[in-house]
């Protein structure tokens, strides 16, 4: 039990702490004041001064949001992004996405957009690979040799070999398989050394066979269980194609009711993330084919439709639209008016040199209403060999009326031309499009100054083809397609007048020993300087016997709704070449710093 002296220790220090406690709260309420009461009384003058520099600091921060949505405008502008869907418009019908096969306007659409090629054209018309990396030819001209790109691989992941090269070109050739393409591979071997490397060998030297690889390439690990003879009709042709292009396939959806006058196929691809050219910016791509052209303007006019293809001229129903772009694709090809020289009025020399300077081919281009380029020789204006001293004599009607009377052609009473009894006219064939005809009723004009009286015979698509197929025309209204190369040989050569040629396309049926030789020399040598040289008699025989008369270069009409950024008005070789960069085509449209 504590003592008393315990118990008055405890309260002793008790008191003390107490004291302690309210020392120490005195203490502290003197040093609030001192430090912090009394400064406040010292703040109200400086209020304002804080409250003002507080406004300040908000209008400053107020300015410079309101300055940078304001000149927002002059650092931004409106352009293209990746994404979006392309929906293309074109006619006719889809049957087959081979490239072994595809011949109309959607069938190499599609075709394109799905398979690669060994070579393929560049927005400058350069050949460049596409799953070739390069290629050397020996010095006999004879060897090709191609070597692959690594690290390339079909749609379905599988690895692309020469294997697959070899497999497309074999089945080519191979007459079960009955590929258009086979007339351009006969009589040449194919090997492959090794996986990446491909060996091409030619019978004789040609210096356009690299543009021969063009077309696409097969994958042999899907199609080599395939017989040739079912190669055409086989499923990978028409709903599950696999390529090595910019897109893949992705489905097809066909739309007949029932009436072929309003079926309907489309065709969806989506971006092929492999693809060698890079990804497409694209989201998705999809090929409209309609079985009639009214169907066609109308989806495009309905905005269902990106762009359309395959349009020689702005239908009436769209002209007033205001975001259509009209592009003009000059094509590195020709129209002439090919004289059959082979019977008839057109086999005198004589009228034809007359005919070639009555014609004012100038006004003629000038009243097509668009810009092409004119075509004066066999070769055009700025390839190898093209010799502006040799192109075809320029208009002029009195020395096309001198050459006529010097050769006893002379003017009846009704101021046309005969000659022993046999009167100066002739039928030209033309096809039925908007061009033929103006062009057609030029020239119609034209020579009956001279004293000729030209009929003219417009056909439909398929009539016309038969008329180019079998000669049966006096004179013919045509385009045909040059390319890069100056190799005109199936053109001009007389072995391509002969019935027995497999394509016929020497439709002048024009035959000259020395054009032929120089066709033969031109062709054979890998020199460009020695191939001028070459050249040069067959542009001199061609200019003197006049077997046809040079017009201008046609063009692809390509009709797009709004802005295709990376689409240019490039020369190209096809109509298909529209696709040189489509892998990096932008739609979309997006506020951007510039």
């Amino acid at each position: 039990m504590p003592t008393r002296l315990t118990r008055l220790r405890f309260w002793q220090r008790i008191r003390e702490r107490q004291q302690r406690v309210e020392s120490l709260g005195t203490h502290a309420e003197q040093h609030i004041d001192r430090h912090l009461l009394k400064r406040l009384e010292r703040l109200a003058p400086v209020r304002r001064f804080v409250i003002s520099w507080l406004g300040l600091l908000v209008l400053l921060i107020g300015a410079i949001t309101y300055q940078n949505l304001a000149l927002s405008s002059s650092y931004q502008a409106i352009g293209t992004i990746p994404g979006g869907i392309y929906n293309e418009g074109v006619q006719g019908r889809f049957t087959n996405a081979n490239p072994l096969y595809a011949t109309s306007d959607a069938d190499t659409t599609i075709s394109r957009l799905i398979f690669a090629s060994l070579f393929n054209y560049n927005e400058q018309g350069k050949l460049v690979g596409e799953l070739a990396n390069y290629y050397s030819v020996d010095t006999h001209g004879t060897t090709y040799t191609v070597h692959l790109k690594p690290h390339l691989t079909w749609q379905d992941g599988k690895p692309i070999t020469s294997g697959d090269v070899l497999f497309t070109y074999k089945s080519i050739q191979n007459p079960d398989a009955q590929s258009p393409l086979q007339n351009s591979w006969k009589g040449i071997t194919i090997s492959t050394p090794d996986v990446h490397t491909v060996v091409f060998k030619l019978s004789s030297a040609l210096a356009s066979f690299p543009y021969n690889m063009t077309n696409g390439i097969v994958p042999q690990h899907i199609l080599a269980g395939v017989p040739p003879s079912g190669l055409r009709s086989d499923d990978f042709n028409t709903i599950r194609p696999v390529g090595a292009g910019p897109f893949a396939w992705q489905a097809i959806d066909v739309t007949d009711n029932g009436d072929p006058r309003t079926a309907r196929e489309q065709i969806a691809l989506k971006p092929f993330t492999g693809y060698q050219g890079g990804k497409p910016k694209l989201q998705k791509f999809v090929v409209k084919v309609f079985a009639s052209q009214p169907q066609l303007i109308k989806a495009f006019d309905d905005n269902q439709l990106t762009a359309v293809n395959g349009l020689t001229e702005v239908p009436r129903e769209l002209q007033g639209k205001a975001a259509i772009v009209k592009h003009s694709l000059p094509l590195r090809a020709a129209t002439f008016t090919f004289f059959k020289t082979s019977s008839g009025v057109l086999a005198d020399q004589s009228v034809r040199q007359a005919l070639v300077k009555a014609a004012n081919v100038p006004d003629i281009i000038k009243r097509l209403g668009y810009p092409v380029r004119a075509v004066r020789e066999p070769i055009l204006s700025g390839q190898l060999g093209y010799d502006k001293s040799l192109t075809q004599p320029k208009f002029d009607l009195k020395a096309a009326k001198s050459t006529l009377e010097a050769d006893g052609w002379t003017l009846d009473k009704h101021g046309l031309r005969a000659k022993a009894g046999k009167p100066l006219s002739f039928t030209l064939t033309a096809a039925n499009t908007r061009d033929s005809r103006l062009v057609a009723g030029q020239l119609q004009e034209q020579w009956r100054r001279l004293g000729i009286k030209l009929n003219v015979q417009f056909l439909e698509a398929a009539d016309f083809q038969n008329a180019i197929t079998y000669h049966s025309y006096d004179a013919v209204l045509n385009g045909i397609s040059i390319g890069v190369d100056p190799d005109v040989f199936v053109y001009w050569d007389s072995s391509q007048a002969d019935i027995r040629s497999v394509n016929r396309l020497n439709l002048s049926e024009y035959k000259n020993a020395t054009a032929d030789a120089a066709l033969e020399a031109g062709r054979t040598r890998l020199d460009p300087n020695l191939r001028i040289i070459k050249f040069k008699p067959f542009l001199q025989a061609w200019q003197q016997d006049a077997p046809a008369l040079g017009l201008y270069q046609p063009r692809v009409l390509y009709i797009t709704n709004g802005l295709v950024s990376g689409l240019d008005d490039q020369p190209i070789n096809t109509a298909i070449d529209r696709f040189a960069n489509v892998q990096n085509w932008e739609i979309r449209q997006a506020k951007v710093t510039d």
